[in-house]
């Protein structure tokens, strides 16, 4: 049995009777899919459009010179998520023929689209790792998808660091035995933010470990969480090489949406070419996109961008701003903020990781302070 306490996001209670029944109506089905990891990153068309499928090594003006190239071609981009960690990038894109407004079928068309993108992705030599397809819509949840990419990809390698703002953004993961119960205890510690518990789940399943039990606690900035965890085949973790990866890969999973990136929310009409001329801008100014969140609807386009300098570690300064405002123009709303992991933080190092952990349902939860 499961129990959740949820709010929405801006921490009001659920009062609506037709979220509640989608919800029971949601869970309470036999139809949730479950997606293989066995078969290739990669991109196919559907009637309502086509889903492409990008991953290589990121660098300034990777995402400008993508949409520039499918405007070129005749696409609209509908739809659109694109994250950055680790030196990759990773982006599942939707989009639609712009004389048609379907999705594109024509072969040469489709081998035209895959060859240029080919190209932007190798434009840093990256020509091993780079590669564009296409998937089938809606079998995979986006969001779940990108997870399935970035961890083929392997991001959750390490790559060293000098930014000191990193660590203060690291979570803290630990995996431990409960040899008396069988199983293999993760407990997660970090900063709470939308789709944490999201995140953390959907790359646990992918790593094929099914959770037995578990305790999620959020505070008022910081959330912890413990699971008791085996392999599909029943059995816990086995080695500590198995045991630094499940960390790695965690700690992964909770770093791609996490940044100290200004938020850009512009919400303007839609147009064939919109995501190129506004990345351009970007560019221009010398911002680097580290996620995006692109989305139609009613032909209204409300994209979300979360950018930093290109130039040095400063914030992106006001200049910077009035400058794309002017360029966007006024019949453009642009919405500014930092994202909450911005915030200040305690710059005195984590506390030590205690030498027993706090078995489920005990004081663990309590017994840790994120903050000095």
């Amino acid at each position: 049995m499961d129990v959740f306490n949820v709010v929405y996001h801006d921490g009001s209670k659920v009062r609506d009777e037709g979220v509640v029944t989608y919800v029971k109506k949601v869970l309470e089905s036999d139809a949730f899919y479950t997606p293989s990891l066995t078969g290739s990153v990669g991109l196919k068309p559907s009637n309502d459009y086509t889903v492409i499928e990008l991953v290589g090594i990121d660098r300034p003006g990777l995402l400008s010179e993508a949409s520039a190239v499918l405007t070129n071609l005749g696409c609209n981009v509908v739809n659109a998520e694109i994250w950055t960690h680790n030196t990759r990038a990773a982006a599942v894109v939707h989009v639609t023929d712009d004389k048609t407004n379907h999705a594109v079928e024509d072969p040469k068309r489709l081998s035209a689209i895959k060859k240029l993108l080919c190209n932007v992705l190798k434009g840093s030599n990256d020509l091993k790792t780079a590669k564009m397809t296409l998937s089938p819509p809606g079998l995979v949840h986006r969001q779940r998808r990108l997870h399935q990419i970035m961890f083929a990809e392997r991001d959750y390698e390490k790559v060293e660091k000098t930014d000191e703002k990193d660590n203060r953004l690291k979570a803290r993961v630990t995996v431990l035995d409960c040899v008396e119960k069988d199983y293999t205890v993760v407990t997660m510690h970090c900063r709470d933010r939308p789709k944490l518990l999201f995140d953390i789940i959907c790359t646990l399943t992918d790593m094929q470990y099914v959770v037995f039990h578990g305790v999620v606690h959020t505070g008022k900035m910081e959330a912890f969480q413990e699971y008791y965890i085996r392999h599909v085949d029943g059995s816990p973790l086995s080695s500590e090489a198995e045991r630094e990866r499940v960390m790695q890969c965690l700690e992964a999973a909770i770093e791609r949406r996490t940044s100290e990136a200004l938020e850009l929310e512009l919400c303007t009409a839609d147009r064939v070419g919109l995501l190129s001329d506004i990345t351009r801008i970007f560019r221009e100014n010398s911002l680097c996109i580290k996620r995006a969140e692109i989305s139609t609807e009613g032909g209204t386009a409300k994209d979300k961008f979360y950018v930093t300098d290109m130039t040095s570690n400063n914030p992106v300064d006001q200049k910077t701003i009035d400058s794309i405002r002017r360029q966007i123009g006024q019949q453009a709303a642009l919405h500014v903020r930092w994202n909450n992991n911005n915030s200040s933080q305690s710059s005195s190092d984590p506390q030590p990781e205690e030498t027993t952990i706090g078995f489920l349902f005990g004081n663990l939860f309590k017994s840790r302070t994120f903050y000095s």
